[in-house]
């Protein structure tokens, strides 16, 4: 059953990321000006180890638009992306909290060396504005209040992570603790 829900959900998902994914980029003139280029040309990126327990993730392929924005292939997408990123994802809930917390994940890059180049750039320069956003729609006071709250969320979530880490170092019977 949870399988079909994730078969149903999963494009709706994938579409409203890619909204997100371009409402970023297109907040930067400077993104979508080093992806102009590579028009035409496809991202993807694989979930190496995603636990088989957990409903598999959708195809996380983009082809890059003439306008230097992104287009979700689908489930099926292309053959061969001119650029592959692999990120180890053996532990989606600990990704996902280094992720909140601000840390990048290694990532493992195949593929296009100047596309490779643009991305990485994207990965490291390109952030989410979301106090402009939240004032579009709440009186600005709100809006400062509620990114304010937010990143002490994610200061918080960041030092529970490194936290953790170093507990696992420490944990006997581990290798190298």
């Amino acid at each position: 059953m949870l399988h079909n829900l994730h078969r149903m959900l999963a494009p709706a998902v994938m579409e409203r990321l890619t909204l997100l994914l371009n409402h970023v980029l297109g907040s930067e003139a400077v993104a979508t000006e080093r992806l102009l280029p590579h028009a035409g040309k496809t991202l993807q990126i694989e979930a190496a180890g995603w636990p088989a327990l957990l409903p598999p993730l959708p195809r996380l392929a983009w082809q890059v638009t003439p306008a230097g924005l992104l287009e979700w292939g689908g489930e099926q997408g292309t053959a061969d992306p001119e650029l592959r990123l692999r990120v180890l994802a053996d532990n989606p809930a600990l990704l996902a909290a280094r992720l909140a917390g601000g840390e990048m994940p290694a990532v493992e890059i195949a593929g296009d060396a100047a596309f490779a180049a643009d991305a990485n750039w994207l990965m490291q320069n390109l952030r989410w504005d979301l106090a402009a956003d939240l004032e579009r729609v709440l009186p600005a006071p709100l809006a400062a209040a509620l990114v304010a709250a937010g990143a002490g969320f994610k200061r918080a979530l960041g030092a529970a992570v490194q936290g953790l880490a170093t507990l696992r170092g420490r944990w006997p019977g581990r290798a190298g603790g």
